[in-house]
């Protein structure tokens, strides 16, 4: 990479720790020889415009300095251009740095990634015009998303937590037309996931097969349940064991077509419209500054969360 590398960074992501990383990582890209220049712009329609054409004129990678909605933002300008992507992942979920195997939280770790210039070609999803990289959310899940981009407290996995009990008190089942490669399934769920990665949530593996390189998605569906009986489900999630539930049933798909009434679809962490959504996998969209796959870590087991509730709780 001699070529100039152009630095993103969401000033208000992890309350502040994208911008003060900013300079050690323009830093230590400059002590690496790499030329930099930098992207720090609060509105995203303005960086985003700046980003496309730092892409246009040839710029050698981009780094993405926050979280899932950083990461979601440089992927709108890299997607199919074959720009490498590289990750400082310091913001609150981190799922799609937490998919590839990327340091989380880690800026020692996370630089010598970037300067190495190993690549993986991965897939990415598509809705339109707007790419993701892990999960759309579309249902319970998306309510809870939508409420805890709301939220100022607390991070990571505990808002998530708080914004699906405060979510409880709108559950109700709704009717999905679902058509996964033709196929037509119609179902009462409490929500469906498509993924492209695993996990949203800050670490909740919704989708817990879902590999980026296979051009498939695994799609998750959360069959019509009670309160308590989704709280017996949504914790094990964490650990991806949620797929042994009765009231949960797994697809593949590489184009999928989601149809429900009243129901807003997320990915990674941002709106992207209400249903009716079609998203398509697109093969080898991503290419990601990324450790050599030997030498990726395998992933901690996330611990069993038991959620203890009583009938009056949960109503």
């Amino acid at each position: 990479m001699s070529r100039e590398i152009t630095i993103l960074v969401n000033p208000a992501a992890g309350r502040g720790r994208a911008a003060r990383a900013a300079g050690p990582v323009a830093a230590g890209l400059r002590a690496a020889g790499l030329p930099v220049r930098e992207i720090l712009v609060p509105d995203p329609a303005e960086a985003l415009a700046r980003l496309r054409s730092e892409v246009r004129s040839g710029t050698g990678a981009v780094v993405a300095v926050g979280g899932d909605g950083t990461v979601s933002l440089a992927l709108q300008a890299v997607a199919g251009t074959g720009t490498p992507l590289g990750i400082v992942p310091i913001g609150s979920g981190n799922d799609f740095a937490r998919t590839v195997g990327l340091p989380v939280g880690d800026l020692d770790a996370a630089l010598p990634v970037i300067t190495a210039g190993h690549t993986r070609d991965l897939d990415l999803g598509r809705v339109g015009e707007r790419w993701f990289g892990t999960v759309i959310a579309a249902g319970f899940d998306s309510r809870v998303n939508e409420r805890a981009n709301a939220m100022r407290w607390p991070r990571g996995r505990m808002r998530y937590n708080r914004a699906v009990l405060a979510e409880l008190g709108n559950l109700k089942p709704v009717p999905y037309e679902l058509e996964l490669d033709g196929r037509t399934l119609e179902v009462e769920a409490m929500l469906v996931a498509v993924g492209n990665g695993s996990s949203y949530g800050g670490g909740m593996k919704i989708c817990p097969d879902a590999r980026m390189d296979d051009g498939r998605f695994q799609i998750t569906v959360v069959e019509a349940c009670g309160r308590i009986e989704l709280l017996r489900v949504l914790p094990r999630a964490y650990s991806g064991r949620h797929v042994e539930h009765p009231k949960v049933t797994t697809y593949e798909a590489s184009v999928v077509s989601l149809a429900a009434p009243k129901v807003t679809a997320w990915a990674d962490g941002e709106r992207i419209s209400a249903l009716p959504v079609t998203a398509t996998t697109e093969r080898g969209a991503l290419r990601l500054l990324a450790p050599p796959v030997a030498e990726i870590p395998a992933p901690a087991p996330e611990p069993e969360i038991n959620v203890i509730t009583s009938p009056d709780s949960a109503r």
